[in-house]
Formats: structure tokens, sequence, C-alpha cells
């Protein structure tokens, strides 16, 4: 039984995602460069699959590029346990909470300068006043 293989495209396609975002991510070194035929086709096969929905998923829950490298990493050398790949999902989730943290402090200061507003007719507008300010205002 031969293994079934994929063009490039026939992978974007079996995978939905875009061909030039294979081509980063073969950039990038997280999908490995596949076997070419003797024209120079490139032929992926179902592992690659696989490891390309790996990526894309880490890459929908935040993951950063390293952070995936890593993660492969450790599945490419048989070298890893739970703990290892918790360990790497703890830190990204240190991240996560960092940014709603974030983004929670710009919904306040966007809410507190609207809040401001009258929504009148005039120019006389209080939000670009506050993002006029120096750097020193009080809604970042």
């Amino acid at each position: 039984m031969s293994k079934k293989e994929y063009t490039r495209g026939q992978l974007a396609k079996k995978s939905d995602c875009n061909i030039e975002t294979i081509r980063y991510y073969e950039k990038e070194g997280v999908l490995p460069e596949p076997r070419r035929t003797e024209k120079g086709y490139r032929l992926y096969s179902d592992e690659d699959t696989k490891r390309l929905n790996f990526i894309r998923r880490c890459r929908e829950l935040g993951f950063t590029i390293a952070e995936i490298r890593e993660l492969l990493s450790l599945v490419d050398n048989k070298s890893y346990t739970c703990a290892d790949v918790n360990n790497i999902t703890q830190t990204h989730i240190g991240g996560v909470k960092d940014k709603i943290s974030d983004l929670t402090n710009i919904l306040k200061a966007l809410q507190e300068m609207s809040d401001k507003c009258d929504s009148g007719d005039g120019m006389d507008c209080p939000i670009l006043e506050i993002l006029f300010k120096s750097h020193e205002n009080p809604y970042v």
C-alpha cells in the first residue's frame, strides 16, 4: 500500500490553509522541507498534514512560533513528558493572562474616554482632547 502524497496546493485545500502560510511554516522550520519529485514539485504526506493541523491549532490558541517549535522539538525527539508539555502550556497561559489584563485596561480607558463624551454636534470632543494630551494622561 503506497502512502498518499499531496502537492502544496492540495495540502492547502486539505488543511484549509493558505499556501503562503505553508511556505512561512517551512521557512520557520516548524513544517519540514517536503520530499520533491524529479520535476521539483513538493510532496507532502499525511504526517505533514497532521503536523500542519497541529501548528494551526496551536496558532489558534495563540502559541508563538517559538513555543510551537519547542513543542514540536519535544515530539520530534520523543523526549517529552506530559509535565514538559504542561510547563510550556502554563507559561503560555501566563502570557494570555497578561494580554487579558492589558486588554481590560485598554477597555477601561476607552470606556472612560467615551463616558466623557456627550456625542454632541460640536467640534469640542473630549476624546480627541484626551488622545492629544501627553502620555501622562490618566487613561493609559
